[in-house]
């Protein structure tokens, strides 16, 4: 995005992987791993984690909410991420990435629809619930049900139902691809940005 347009304001059958993640990861990190049979790690000097992190992190997203009902308990689940992407247009397709670490992903993966919600700018409470580790992430969100019966969160910018199409292991991460079945906006305020590790809001 053009620092002209806009600035940020800071505030405070499926190919089946590895269970995977929940939470804010540096964006297209997972999407540099494990993809094709390039060069050996020994033809290129090892990167410092925390400075991949804060490069990557120069590359201003948005958030999102991936929401589903847990079919085992029937319970509300999900988890966010700004690893979010459109793929293509025919078929309709999406993608975000998840670590391999998650205990949230494997819930929503279970179900056979999943939700994207896209995250307004004053959601950040939002993100943070579906980031956290354990306990009931949904006590105190407010949603409604999709067409595929998945929570929309209120007030998000626009809602996502999909199912998975692929997943691609990817480093410390998996990608998932995913088909869109049936989309709308939802709410009209700015979106919710992450940028340098923490969030912000559109600026006209």
């Amino acid at each position: 995005m053009s620092t002209h347009a806009a600035r940020l304001l800071q505030q405070g059958g499926h190919h089946r992987a590895h269970p995977n993640g929940h939470g804010i990861t540096a964006n297209g990190a997972a999407m540099r791993n494990g993809l094709s049979q390039g060069p050996s790690d020994h033809d290129h000097p090892s990167v410092d984690g925390r400075r991949f992190r804060s490069v990557l992190g120069h590359f201003a997203t948005g958030v999102v909410a991936i929401t589903a009902i847990d079919p085992d308990t029937g319970e509300p689940c999900g988890l966010a991420a700004n690893s979010f992407t459109s793929v293509s247009l025919d078929p309709p397709l999406v993608a975000f990435c998840v670590a391999h670490t998650s205990t949230s992903w494997p819930r929503v993966r279970a179900a056979k629809t999943c939700t994207v919600n896209v995250l307004a700018e004053h959601q950040q409470p939002v993100c943070a619930a579906l980031a956290s580790k354990g306990g009931d992430k949904f006590a105190g969100l407010d949603w409604s049900e999709s067409p595929s019966g998945n929570p929309v969160i209120s007030d998000a910018l626009a809602w996502i139902d999909c199912s998975v199409e692929a997943e691609y292991p990817a480093g410390d991460h998996v990608i998932v691809v995913a088909r869109v079945h049936q989309l709308d906006t939802h709410g009209d305020s700015g979106p919710l940005l992450f940028f340098r590790g923490g969030y912000g809001r559109f600026h006209p």
